[in-house]
């Protein structure tokens, strides 16, 4: 029978009244499971009503009442991670495994949140003049919204949310309409852990609630991560109406392997890095760069483990990379590996047409290899999100620095080398937020930054991290002068020697 999933708004489940519903999928059997209701812009105002009437006290409440939350939020989310998991490859379609895993990267955030107590110290100079004090504080924003991508449905929600709501913010969550069971279990848990009524609202829909959200008056920032194309809408649309933004958007990231490199170790880590989670991450690698005469040995060493990746459900254990998330876009996908021999790739894996047995009608490619891509060509110039990995030839490092610079998007870059002083040299050169040394996705842990450079990015602040604690607070500088109590009115005895 087809689930429904609602909204939750005030600390409860709130049935959708738009009349407008979306299809949630199992990308491995292509069957209908869940149908989610889809926001009306009233629906939208009615869940920032309610997290502006829970910031009236929550905006103001103790530091150790929010970590003490966060606290048993962190108990409950470990305890039931396997429950998450679940969520997210029934819906998502990726193995229980990526998912345990985004489930745990999550997990990080609210850890981060669990110590804003320290994150929250503000700065005192005293005695600047004669009995003149300066203090500067930071304060939270009011309501925050953020709106989050199907590819990582617990993982990104939990980039935003806790540490906003730790700040003293309340959160209205717009998850994708795709996957979106595992939102609402985060925020039930949340309740379940203490966590008053309307300070974490989550909200279903499509472009109309996005709409309605960067437009709402009562919404004073807006997180995002998604493709490049929206983020920029967000960041130019929020932006205008006078809201701070974070927009992350697409990424094209790019792996050079000079020639003193551990073929062996570079070509596991390509195989993980542009296939792992099917492709449908923003920090895959979708680009290698070859460079010198390794690449031949290179492609092949990629091509014999990406043969022996196992596709299937991701409930089976066996499985190591699953279906990708609707018919639509895996069709898109494997038109970019189609178009490729045209436009002058060699194609050494093709892996469209692939099917798994007994599960036929999901949404099925395999592992797609090209070699010797040109940069003008469509799979190198756009992101593709699914299991394509494009290799291309360069000469020199500076051939293959100039290369990635050269690209768009400067989200992630790696480099694989044994040589230091060339490593040094990439971190300082190349144009990206985040850099790997030896490392296929350098993906910061939660007490550093996660953000790209260029088209990877709209919006001054990094998200989570230190960043992210500036994101959802506001600096206030209060400068005090005292008289001395020896100065108190006459009649007034404070116990003080009178210099008068």
């Amino acid at each position: 029978m087809t689930k429904t999933v609602h909204h939750w708004i005030g600390g409860k489940t709130v049935e959708g009244t738009s009349g407008n519903w979306g299809p949630v999928t199992d990308p491995a059997t292509g069957e209908v499971t869940t149908r989610v209701a889809l926001a009306s812009a009233e629906e939208v105002d009615a869940a920032v009503a309610a997290a502006k009437a829970a910031y009236a006290t929550w905006g103001t409440s103790s530091l150790a009442q929010r970590t003490g939350i966060l606290f048993r939020y962190r108990a409950l989310l470990d305890a039931r991670r396997d429950e998450i998991a679940g969520l997210i490859t029934a819906e998502h379609g990726k193995v229980h495994s990526d998912a345990l895993g985004e489930v745990a990267r999550g997990l990080e955030i609210v850890e981060l949140a669990c110590g804003i107590t320290v994150q929250l110290k503000g700065e005192l100079s005293t005695q600047v003049s004669s009995r003149v004090d300066v203090a500067a504080i930071r304060q939270p924003l009011g309501v925050v919204a953020g709106i989050t991508p199907f590819n990582f449905p617990a993982m990104v929600p939990m980039w935003m949310f806790p540490l906003a709501i730790a700040c003293g913010n309340t959160f209205v969550l717009k998850p994708s309409e795709k996957d979106p069971s595992a939102a609402n279990l985060l925020a039930e848990l949340a309740a379940e852990a203490g966590l008053p009524d309307g300070v974490l609202n989550v909200v279903h829909g499509d472009k109309v609630a996005v709409d309605a959200l960067l437009e709402h008056p009562d919404v004073a920032a807006v997180s995002f991560v998604g493709s490049t194309p929206i983020a920029r809408h967000i960041h130019t649309t929020a932006s205008a109406n006078g809201k701070r933004v974070q927009a992350l958007g697409g990424a094209k990231n790019h792996m050079l392997v000079l020639p003193d490199a551990d073929l062996d170790a570079a070509a596991d880590a390509a195989v993980s890095a542009a296939y792992g989670s099917a492709g449908e991450r923003c920090m895959a690698v979708s680009a290698v760069v070859a460079v010198g005469a390794i690449g031949d040995e290179l492609v092949g060493k990629i091509r014999d483990r990406a043969e022996k990746i196992k596709i299937g459900p991701g409930t089976d254990p066996a499985s190591e990379m699953g279906p990708l998330i609707t018919a639509a876009h895996r069709d898109k996908v494997a038109s970019y590996v189609t178009g490729a021999a045209a436009q002058g790739a060699e194609v050494v894996l093709d892996g469209t047409g692939y099917t798994v047995d007994g599960y036929e009608n999901g949404h099925w490619i395999g592992l797609s290899l090209l070699d010797k891509v040109s940069t003008d060509s469509d799979a190198y110039r756009d992101e593709i999100f699914g299991p394509v990995l494009c290799v291309l030839r360069a000469d020199t490092y500076e051939d293959g620095v100039r290369l990635i610079n050269d690209s768009p998007f400067g989200n992630g870059t790696a480099i694989f080398t044994r040589d230091g002083g060339a490593a040094r040299r990439f971190q300082m050169e190349v144009q990206a937020g985040m850099v790997g040394v030896n490392v296929p996705i350098p993906v910061p842990v939660g007490y550093h930054s996660f953000g790209g450079w260029k088209d990877s990015l709209f919006g001054d602040h990094h998200i989570y991290g230190n960043d992210g604690v500036h994101f959802y607070t506001r600096g206030k500088v209060v400068t005090t002068r005292w008289p001395d109590p020896s100065e108190a009115p006459a009649g007034v005895d404070l116990g003080f020697p009178r210099n008068h």
